[in-house]
């Protein structure tokens, strides 16, 4: 890290970034969101304070464990305002598990529906002569069992990982 020695120094943005390991788009997206905060130097350049480095380094693992840049903003405001945000971040946290839970159980569902579904598919293409229907989908609304839920996680659109300055 080429971080300047002295103590107190405030931060350029190029150096935050490189020291990171992100991107000025990202920093200016974490600050336009409230999750950070810079000053303007006399010729207009972004200043972070010195505890900044941290700061970035608590908001990427934050994000990465399912707490949003809105909820870490309200979390910071908090905590920026001498307040101990700590019953709020636990609880977020707990609510986040419980989401990651209610997934988990719906994952093994479907799991466990495709792997009934694979099962009785092979008995009846077993007994199709080949090249004939074997009323494959047709058979699924024969299933009762099935859970609607399960469903629902594959309608899902995944959250992808995308670096830039509207991700992150």
């Amino acid at each position: 890290m080429n971080r300047k020695t002295s103590k107190g120094e405030p931060w350029r943005i190029g150096e935050l970034a490189k020291a990171t390991s992100v991107s000025t788009d990202t920093l200016r997206h974490y600050e336009r969101k409230g999750a950070l905060r810079s000053a303007r130097s006399s010729n207009g350049y972004r200043e972070y304070p010195e505890n900044a480095l941290e700061r970035v380094r608590m908001i990427r693992q934050a994000l990465s464990v399912g707490f949003t840049l809105d909820e870490l903003s309200a979390i910071f405001k908090v905590f920026d305002g001498g307040g101990a945000p700590c019953q709020q971040v636990r609880s977020l946290a707990a609510q986040k598990l419980a989401e990651v839970e209610s997934h988990l159980k719906e994952v093994t569902t479907l799991r466990n529906d495709l792997r009934a579904t694979l099962k009785d598919w092979d008995a009846r293409l077993e007994k199709t002569v080949l090249g004939q229907p074997a009323g494959l989908l047709k058979a699924l609304t024969a299933r009762d069992g099935v859970q609607s839920s399960s469903t629902s996680f594959l309608l899902r659109k995944p959250k992808r990982k995308r670096k830039g300055k509207n991700n992150e």
